[in-house]
């Protein structure tokens, strides 16, 4: 079969090819859901490069590791995709595991470029290999707090299971909403099942309850037993971490599931090229793209403009972050150094807090912006 010509402009991919090493939570106990819209992204990306020529005309190669939502497995990953020789690392979701990827691409002198996680603290010490797109957990949640005291709460409780994730953002919603006049009470879910958190709500005459918690359990089983409980007909439920975001949140609470503001990283209106890569994205994954498929999208981009001006060398890709000044989907992607995060960061990606339309739980609704 005759190999059809490049389109026209663009050069034949017909070089070695350059691997980007991808970490993405595909099994339980991850979130698989975000995994496959992180993944739908990265791989859109990678076949659009390619079909405008690729990297000098070496096409891009995505190797994709499964982290299941498992620190160790992740640092295993990175050390295999380090020995298999990529240029790179893209991915990961969940903010523990990128931290324990984060690590070991720090300590292999491995550039990584992180997609979605937001755990301020991606790093114990300051690194030069190391960048991130999605805004720090401090500035999305405190963002979150000013809706919520904007919205009149000021009594709120979080019912949080053990993470250094929750825990930073407990922190986070805590110091904020201190300083405003908020009290956030503390809900352990090692010693609650979700039926008696009905109770405490009650007892602390909290308006507004945050789900720091795992889903589909007990996300689920909270949001069940808050709503059918009368006494709670007018208090606030919140997910700050973005679970309603997705299909499967849906799919499991029906009705229950709108009405939960969350954070999504989207702007009001996506850049010209985030237009063409939702329509794309829509058609890849059979439903609407979350914006963690967008960050996905993004950091291919970004490897991209980083490959073609400064090569594939480790530590060429590691210098030029500060250099980075690419359109993405979501706007104009620059990084810089900000205090108290120890990666080169994105600042900021835009900002919602959204729900689901109770009127139609397939439609959001944006609540506030940052």
């Amino acid at each position: 079969m005759k190999t059809p010509p490049p389109p026209p402009g663009a050069e034949r991919t017909d070089g070695p090819s350059l691997r980007i090493g991808a970490l993405v939570p595909l099994t339980r106990p991850g979130w698989i859901e975000a995994g496959q819209h992180l993944l739908a992204g990265l791989e859109l990306a990678v076949r659009d490069v390619n079909d405008a020529g690729g990297i000098a005309g070496r096409p891009l190669e995505l190797v994709v590791r499964d982290t299941a939502a498992d620190p160790r497995r992740a640092a295993a990953a990175v050390d295999e995709l380090a020995r298999l020789g990529v240029a790179a690392l893209a991915g990961e979701y969940h903010s523990v595991v990128a931290r324990a990827a984060a690590a070991r691409a720090d300590a292999l002198g491995l550039p990584f470029l992180c997609s979605s996680a937001v755990l301020d603290a991606l790093t114990e010490q300051p690194t030069e290999w190391v960048a991130r797109l999605a805004p720090a957990q401090s500035h999305g949640w405190q963002l979150y707090a000013d809706f919520l005291l904007g919205a009149g709460h000021r009594r709120i409780a979080v019912a949080a299971e053990p993470s250094v994730y929750w825990a930073s953002g407990t922190r986070v919603l805590r110091d904020h909403l201190a300083s405003r006049g908020g009290t956030v009470i503390g809900l352990d879910m090692r010693a609650l099942a979700p039926a008696a958190v009905c109770d405490e709500l009650v007892a602390h005459r909290a308006t507004a309850l945050l789900l720091l918690v795992g889903h589909p359990e007990p996300a689920v089983s909270i949001v069940t037993s808050v709503r059918r409980d009368q006494r709670l007909a007018e208090i606030l439920i919140g997910a700050p971490a973005g679970q309603p975001e997705f299909a499967e949140w849906a799919t499991s609470l029906g009705d229950d599931s709108a009405a939960i503001p969350f954070l999504r990283y989207l702007p009001e209106r996506l850049t010209p090229l985030g237009a063409r890569v939702e329509t794309a994205l829509r058609e890849r994954l059979a439903a609407a793209p979350s914006f963690v498929a967008f960050e996905g999208y993004d950091t291919i981009v970004v490897l991209a403009d980083v490959l073609r001006s400064h090569g594939a060398e480790r530590a060429r890709i590691a210098e030029s972050w500060p250099r980075v000044a690419v359109e993405g989907t979501r706007g104009r992607i620059r990084f810089s150094r900000t205090t108290g995060i120890g990666v080169w960061q994105w600042v900021w990606a835009p900002v919602q807090v959204v729900d689901r339309d109770p009127a139609d739980p397939d439609r959001f609704r944006i609540l506030h912006v940052g």
